[in-house]
């Protein structure tokens, strides 16, 4: 099994090195720049666009000297590597591409300061020396970098970035690996705000809030850098501190998701999450002035929380981790997940009394919302897995689904203890709230 993985690692750069990196990462911009304001020139002339071979031959003639689209020679470009340079043409061309697709919007101009990045491919230029924490890369030499773990495979290509005033080194790998085997039970999940992402077993892991914990300290460093005369020295020194308040954001969401889905792909074989389109939830309801929304406020506070959360990120982390050991993750409708009572299948909007409490209408069932979101997920996922096998028995749909408990306990999962607390492998005669195995209800379905 073939298995692509990226390491990546501080840099520290001397003050010869930054400025070089520097240099490279504004040559790409500009490379960017031009190449778009080109295609743009021939779109509206009528004429067709250039692709990626087209461009790269006009690159050698400005890194030679000829004229750019706009206007003037840039023989400086020859003093940066010129593979980076391609690389920068490559992303337009994908950046077309997902246009295209409707995956993405028209491809914009990149400003100056913002999100500055080069990419080396060719693993062949590309040196690494683990034991001495360097790496070599073209036209920069040995770079220090402090190295927190080995690096694994056969180094494929390196991405340098700048972000929060710290250059760091991607470092992209391949190796083979044995096939794994997935270990664990199905179990289904539903994602929310008052609780992050909730179990169908009734494990839930609580919220991070990590924009909400720095909001008031980044709108502090805003409003200081607005005070600022721009392009001062003070002005620089609060963009510097406004930068790195997201960093500290990113970085902690990063790192909870990492740990909550590594914790959830190691205990679970087979995963079922509902597809939910985050960027149509969280759209904004300002309206038009011919027809306002209603209830802007509470819509913007309640798009803020989502994406505060990181749930594309977590599906995104928990896809490659599922797949990496061996387990799946099919998406289900979310449709009447919240709404449908596992005990008798009743579907009706008046169970939810509340936000976060269930109670059915019919039989009385009660449960907290997020759980029996999760148990439908879990039922539907098996219940469309069945359908598409068509009598078939894959691995998926061999594992038994297991029972559903009508109660089931609730534990809490935090930052620093991740693991859900129970061994899922292991026999049991009883629940974790003390309930025999005779207390589960299987419902319909």
């Amino acid at each position: 099994m073939r298995r692509l993985q990226a390491f990546k690692f501080e840099l520290r750069p001397d003050g010869r090195q930054e400025r070089r990196m520097r240099r490279f990462a504004g040559a790409c911009r500009f490379v960017f720049n031009e190449a778009l304001a080109l295609q743009k020139r021939r779109q509206e002339q009528g004429g067709k666009r250039l692709g990626y071979a087209g461009l790269c031959k006009l690159l050698t003639g400005w890194r030679n000297g000829s004229p750019l689209p706009s206007g003037g020679v840039a023989a400086w470009l020859a003093d940066a590597p010129v593979h980076p340079l391609q690389q920068t043409l490559k992303d337009l061309e994908r950046a077309y591409a997902n246009f295209f697709a409707k995956r993405a919007d028209f491809p914009r101009f990149k400003k100056k300061g913002w999100s500055a990045s080069f990419r080396y491919p060719d693993p062949k230029q590309i040196k690494l020396d683990q034991d001495n924490s360097r790496v070599f890369l073209p036209k920069l030499g040995w770079l220090r970098d402090r190295n927190s773990r080995g690096v694994l495979g056969e180094g494929k290509s390196v991405t340098v970035s700048l972000s929060g005033g710290r250059w760091r080194a991607s470092i992209q790998t391949e190796r083979e690996v044995a096939q794994p085997i997935p270990r664990g039970e199905g179990v289904g999940i539903d994602m929310g705000i008052a609780r992050f992402a909730t179990l169908s077993d009734g494990t839930f892991y609580a919220p991070l809030k990590s924009f909400r914990r720095h909001e008031a300290a980044l709108r502090k460093a805003q409003q200081s850098m607005s005070r600022k005369v721009k392009c001062s020295n003070h002005w620089k020194k609060a963009r510097a501190r406004v930068e790195r308040i997201p960093c500290c954001i990113g970085n902690a969401r990063r790192d909870y998701l990492h740990k909550a889905t590594t914790t959830i792909s190691k205990n679970h074989a087979i995963v079922f999450m509902e597809d939910l389109q985050v960027g149509n939830m969280s759209q904004s309801a300002s309206g038009t002035v011919e027809n306002p929304g209603r209830n802007v406020r509470a819509k913007s506070g309640l798009n803020k929380s989502i994406l505060d959360q990181g749930w594309s990120e977590f599906r995104r982390q928990l896809e490659y981790k599922m797949e990496w050991r061996g387990g799946w993750l099919p998406v289900v409708p979310p449709r009447n997940t919240s709404r449908t009572c596992p005990c008798c299948g009743h579907v009706s909007a008046a169970h939810r009394q509340t936000q976060a409490r269930f109670e059915c209408v019919e039989c009385g069932f009660e449960e907290n919302a997020d759980v029996v979101g999760a148990i439908h997920a879990l039922r539907v996922g098996h219940a469309r897995i069945a359908c598409e096998v068509g009598g078939t028995e894959s691995p998926a749909a061999a594992r038994r689904s297991g029972s559903f408990r009508c109660k089931p306990g609730l534990s809490a999962v935090g930052i620093s203890g991740l693991y859900a607390g129970e061994d899922l492998n292991a026999p049991r005669a009883s629940g974790p709230a003390g309930r025999s195995a005779s207390g589960y209800c299987a419902g319909p379905g």
